[in-house]
């Protein structure tokens, strides 16, 4: 954890205040900017696509550490809109793995009981990779477990102007006025919207590698997330690390805008 102190004028970073408590509320719903790929493998001398390779490994290892902890939805951004400026060679690595991924790792799912969702403007997805999305769902649909909920080409911004669009048409046909407009209706026009309420959004947002941006991920969602950012790369982030993240989400003191009681 960093802390800015004032009189030093600088950032200094600090051992872990809290230690997880499995008798404490575990967040229903984590989210995870999964960053630090590339640099975990150049730090390593190797080609960038050997970090997002060893990031999927994670990803693993996660997903079913979150599972066993009771965790009930963890949405990983695993591709925005804005990432198709990278290399080619590189984006067409990165649109190979969800076929690799989950050709190894749906059984392990079936077996943890975690059910694969994915959100985003798939559609624009080479079709390898759209049918592999769609065997991991198909394949994970009567699993009654976590939802493992991957964001991939999805941007928040754009995500918000369709469901503004999707609003509109809907408010136009059934002759709906302005006041009908609220807050869930927004909320369930959302990529979230699959989800029943109470999960839609996340209660703890992670972003590995030390960046301390949001990135365009889960604007709307995340207006009341706790927010916990780690120097960790993402494939140094494991189990304890999560741990450690749950932990200080247990200890923060969360009053949604009111005064604590």
């Amino acid at each position: 954890m960093w802390r800015f102190f004032p009189q030093k004028n600088k950032y200094v970073q600090e051992e872990a205040e809290f230690t997880f408590d499995r008798n404490k509320a575990v967040p229903k719903h984590i989210a995870i900017i999964m960053d630090g790929n590339g640099r975990w493998a150049q730090n390593r001398r190797l080609p960038r696509v050997a970090g997002h390779k060893e990031g999927m490994e994670t990803v693993k290892t996660i997903t079913k550490h979150a599972s066993r902890l009771g965790v009930k939805v963890l949405t990983l951004y695993a591709f925005s809109t804005e990432n198709w400026k990278r290399p080619e060679e590189e984006v067409s690595f990165l649109m190979q793995l969800p076929v690799d991924f989950f050709d190894k790792f749906v059984p392990e799912l079936i077996k943890e009981n975690v059910k694969v969702h994915v959100m985003g403007y798939t559609e624009f997805l080479p079709a390898h990779t759209q049918d592999a999305v769609k065997r991991a769902i198909e394949q994970t649909k009567d699993n009654t477990g976590m939802v493992l909920n991957f964001a991939l080409n999805y941007g928040s911004r754009a995500e918000i102007v369709t469901a503004f669009k999707d609003i509109y048409a809907e408010f136009k046909e059934n002759d709906a006025s302005k006041e009908d407009i609220t807050e869930e209706v927004i909320s369930n026009h959302l990529m979230t919207g699959f989800l029943p309420a109470e999960l839609q959004n996340p209660e703890l947002l992670i972003r590995t590698s030390g960046e301390e941006r949001i990135s365009n991920f889960l604007l709307w969602q995340i207006a009341y997330s706790e927010f916990f950012f780690t120097d960790a790369l993402w494939p140094d982030f494991n189990g304890e690390l999560l741990e450690m993240a749950i932990a200080t989400f247990q200890n923060r003191d969360r009053r949604f805008g009111g005064l604590k009681k």
